[in-house]
């Protein structure tokens, strides 16, 4: 029922949209990545009745501009953008439902805007440790996806396999825009290998939207996330511990492994775990669809 831009900076601009009811229960979707940027079937997680979801691309992706901007985008300007656009929506508190990274960007906002979060409902936890970019990017996910992660090594010249994520990004920042987009693709191609319990085919994104999604998401995992710290949101939670929190995670989540799921249940008091037996890690499986709805339903009539 809206779509508009918001001005963050005098680089930046964001593209949202809300849908449902401009009366309902207002909702925030923080997509993926960090770079894959909004989509339309992230709108049917939100009963058009009962929920005021509020749905944006995120600093360089999607339709936010400039497209696959790298400069002034860090985890801290993201989070103020999540603020500044719920000031200028005119949402006094709201619902965080987030997954992936946008399960890192929920915490990450909830920390620094407590009062104005009335519940976060997360999926695939990811908190931004070494520990977990070793999983992804070294030893970990290889083991099980080797020959998916032989082609995304493969790529690189042998003495660079070492720091592939390195490595990618210099490929990412080149200034030969056939290196780029090469890269781009070996790079995206590595996480969709994984992300399901049962791979499908999916619709590949554009050039231009691809490359976005790629830099971002190498500039930020390259950064450590641009978290103050490591271990900076296990150990920063117990201050909204008053928060509810409900987490949906993939028993076969190869991206975003359970252990981590289970860790940020324990710091949280009210949080509610639900470990989703047939499924990886993408939003599009059955179970975490339901699980999804059934949560942000629930939190809607108790919050």
């Amino acid at each position: 029922f809206n779509t508009g831009t918001l001005q963050v900076s005098a680089l930046h601009t964001l593209a949202y949209e809300q849908v449902g009811n401009p009366a309902g229960v207002p909702v925030v979707f923080l997509h993926g990545g960090p770079g894959v940027g909004a989509q339309t079937i992230y709108r049917r997680y939100f009963d058009p009745l009962r929920f005021n979801a509020v749905i944006f691309s995120q600093r360089g992706c999607g339709d936010s501009t400039p497209l696959g901007e790298l400069s002034e985008n860090n985890t801290t300007e993201l989070v103020e953008d999540i603020e500044k656009l719920r000031e200028a929506l005119g949402i006094e508190r709201w619902f965080v439902f987030g997954g992936s990274w946008g399960s890192t960007l929920a915490l990450s906002y909830a920390l620094q805007h407590a009062e104005r979060v009335r519940g976060l409902v997360l999926r695939g936890i990811y908190l931004g440790s070494r520990a977990e970019h070793h999983w992804m990017y070294e030893d970990g996910a290889s083991r099980v996806f080797p020959e998916a992660w032989e082609k995304f090594l493969n790529f690189l010249p042998p003495e660079e396999r070492g720091e592939p994520v390195k490595a990618y990004h210099d490929r990412l920042l080149s200034s030969d825009r056939e290196v780029q987009l090469a890269a781009a693709n070996r790079w995206y191609d590595w996480e969709e290998d994984i992300i399901r319990l049962l791979p499908r085919q999916t619709a590949r994104m554009d050039d231009e939207h691809l490359l976005a999604y790629a830099r971002i998401e190498n500039h930020f995992i390259y950064h450590d996330l641009f978290l103050p710290r490591e271990n900076y949101l296990l150990e920063e939670l117990p201050r909204i511990a008053h928060l509810p929190c409900w987490i949906t995670q993939g028993r076969y989540d190869i991206i975003c492994p359970p252990v981590t799921a289970l860790a940020l249940s324990r710091v949280l008091p009210k949080a509610e775990l639900h470990i989703i037996a047939d499924a990886g890690h993408s939003i599009t499986e059955p179970g975490i669809v339901d699980n999804l709805i059934e949560g942000i339903e629930s939190f809607a009539e108790r919050y």
